[in-house]
């Protein structure tokens, strides 16, 4: 009998001790979880990367972010900024489920007629 209960203690000890099978599962699900993360902030990453080198030589890059952020224009065109319209359904459809307002439209942009 003593020997029956002992074994019995050996089992649940096996099952559910520190390091039993349910802390072994638990510990697997745990590593594939971190797994994943890596592989995501690994592509991210990738992504980054390529934005910067995108940044250091691609001209049309450069040239998207200076027209649409900083509100530069060309020599000779002219930029015309519209005020958003009040109240309207789009404005609160277009906040982004995070709460951080949208991107505004760029600005209407367009060069005189050359004479």
């Amino acid at each position: 009998m003593l020997l029956g209960l002992g074994l019995l203690l050996l089992l649940v000890q096996d099952v559910f001790g520190t390091h039993g099978v349910l802390a072994m599962r638990r510990s697997k699900k745990e590593a594939s979880d971190i797994q994943r993360e890596i592989n995501r902030l690994e592509s991210e990453n990738c992504r980054m990367e390529e934005g910067v080198e995108s940044l250091k030589s691609d001209p049309q890059t450069i040239e998207r972010i200076a027209r649409d952020e900083m509100g530069l224009a060309k020599p000779g065109e002219y930029i015309f900024k519209l005020p958003p319209k009040l109240g309207s359904a789009s404005e609160s459809a277009s906040a982004s489920p995070s709460g951080c307002p949208a991107a505004s439209p760029p600005p209407l942009r367009f060069a005189p007629p050359s004479r």
